[in-house]
């Protein structure tokens, strides 16, 4: 039994990922100050683990968690490309200086590997597709910027300490428990609320952007190899389904799923966002052996299904 610590574990990605390591019978301990992520995602399994309640921001605070620990999963950000435009300063603070302390104390804790939870963004509006590893980070936004700069923090202390890192860039991780309400979720828990609500989506731009949209079982699986995979250590590995929908082909899917026609409104183009996104995941299947279980219609399926359990429940 190995023991992880999963950094903003109370959040929709990494709740998904407590509930894996549970059903593998491995030790696991939470850390998350419930700025973004949500108790109650916790609840069936709060016997069973440890939480800590701290701020990354702190690193004093939250040097007790690491004791003891085998690997740390580190999630614990604000995500948002928006919210980061908004107010660049906290997403600088929680996802630089916050990633900063966890590297130290996972670096004096002697932890034998820290998976960081990168993002697609970074690559920026780069016209070259599919987004290869190797190509060159253009972020457009702080959020881009402090997600590339963890990783430069990963690489540092991986080659500076000895201290294994690896970087897994996610692409646009959609699932159940994501929350439809926050004013900074994803596109795709915002269409399903919308058509649950019998409300017009909302598309920002002229819909024909595309995103590689992963679902959250598959990040999961790759997330928990990233953590024993042999060549994985000091690497940094795109997760995302290997596939791209735009925005207007999703929507002529949820029409499909839900059984009637709607047209969605169109607002000018958000700052900061990037046109089109798909990732080669070539390094993921060699180096974690990683191979998208669920499409991307079947985890729509199961979101949707999901949320409508939370509107009948």
């Amino acid at each position: 039994m190995a023991h992880y610590l999963v950094t903003g574990g109370a959040g929709f990605i990494g709740s998904t990922i407590v509930d894996e390591l549970r059903r593998r019978k491995e030790k696991v301990s939470v850390l998350d100050n419930y700025l973004t992520g949500q108790r109650e995602n916790l609840d069936d399994a709060r016997d069973k683990i440890t939480i800590f309640e701290a701020d990354i921001r702190n690193l004093e605070s939250i040097r007790a968690c690491f004791a003891g620990v085998d690997y740390v999963v580190h999630l614990a950000a604000l995500p948002s490309v928006p919210r980061s435009v908004a107010d660049p300063i906290t997403s600088n603070a929680v996802n630089v200086d916050g990633t900063l302390n966890v590297l130290v104390a996972a670096r004096d804790a002697r932890v034998k590997r820290v998976v960081f939870s990168g993002s697609s963004s970074v690559y920026g509006d780069n016209p070259t597709l599919p987004r290869v590893e190797t190509h060159c980070p253009q972020p457009l936004s702080p959020y881009a910027l402090t997600k590339l700069a963890g990783e430069y923090y990963c690489q540092v202390f991986h080659c500076l300490y000895g201290l294994e890192t690896v970087v897994l860039r996610y692409f646009n991780i959609f699932g159940p428990r994501q929350d439809p309400d926050s004013p900074y979720t994803g596109v795709l828990s915002i269409f399903t609320a919308a058509y649950l609500r019998r409300q017009t989506p909302t598309i920002f731009g002229d819909g024909e952007q595309s995103r590689d949209f992963t679902y959250v079982e598959n990040a999961v699986e790759a997330t928990l190899q990233a953590c024993v995979a042999p060549h994985a250590a000091g690497k940094t590995i795109n997760v995302g389904a290997g596939g791209h929908q735009t925005l207007n082909e999703t929507i002529r899917l949820f029409n499909k799923i839900f059984g009637y026609d709607v047209r969605p409104q169109y607002a000018p183009p958000r700052e900061g966002d990037v046109k089109h996104s798909f990732a080669d995941i070539s390094r993921a299947r060699e180096w974690l052996d990683y191979h998208p279980r669920v499409g991307f219609e079947e985890g729509l399926r199961k979101t949707i299904e999901w949320h409508r359990s939370l509107n009948t429940g």
